[in-house]
């Protein structure tokens, strides 16, 4: 990936708060763990020179792999608007993905296929906002997969970089591989030279992916019990 993309990114993403850093009074996530990072990149909606950015930053992603996808694939719901972006960008197809299949008339999990529900054997590209555990993506590619796609690549805007999602994504079968525009570790190196984090913060947050799930309670916050 470019690093002039993932420089812009991460400066546009800690400015309009997309990403917020915040080690020493950490967030609580609907999981109820305690983490030092909160990310929304629907806060990139609002400026269409963020999505614009973003959608340069796939296809040069693109460019890079030689992919050349015939459908572009969105998860639902924040990886819709991005695919939507670039599949106009390409004048490609647009399909998108559904968390689960509808409850109710012909009960379908990708919306943007013909009658058969089926991709007929085209390459898709699957867009994805984020990627902490990477269930939800492998469940998209799946999913796509079984709809008769071509499923090589998923392109995200941000990874937390967890072990699980390269867990997840390498067992995979067939394969399909994961570029993020930006990643975990550009993310803090950005942060602390624009001045938004001490070298002492840094450390703080790098060593929280190690062990996400154990890093609030070995901090003094401990994951808070949902009633």
């Amino acid at each position: 990936m470019s690093e002039d993309y993932a420089a812009l990114l991460a400066e546009k993403a800690l400015e309009n708060g997309a990403i917020r850093l915040s080690p020493d009074n950490p967030f609580t996530w609907a999981s109820g763990y305690r983490m030092p990072i909160y990310n929304d990149n629907r806060q990139f909606l609002a400026d269409w020179k963020s999505r614009a950015m973003i959608a340069d930053a796939f296809c040069d992603l693109l460019a890079q792999t030689g992919y050349d996808p015939q459908n572009i694939a969105g998860t639902s719901t924040a990886g819709i608007p991005h695919a939507t972006t670039l599949a106009d960008r390409l004048h490609k197809s647009l399909s998108y993905v559904r968390s689960a299949s509808k409850d109710h008339g012909l009960h379908q999990k990708i919306e943007g296929l013909d009658a058969s529900g089926s991709y007929h054997h085209a390459k898709v590209l699957l867009i994805e906002d984020l990627i902490s555990t990477g269930g939800s993506s492998v469940d998209a590619v799946t999913s796509i997969v079984q709809a008769e796609g071509s499923c090589d690549y998923c392109f995200a805007i941000f990874t937390y970089g967890l072990q699980a999602s390269t867990d997840a994504f390498a067992a995979l079968l067939p394969a399909c591989t994961l570029k993020t525009i930006l990643d975990y570790p550009t993310l803090l190196f950005h942060a602390e030279k624009r001045g938004y984090l001490t070298s002492a913060q840094v450390k703080t947050l790098a060593a929280w992916r190690e062990d996400p799930f154990g890093w609030g309670q070995a901090n003094g916050w401990p994951k808070e019990e949902k009633k």
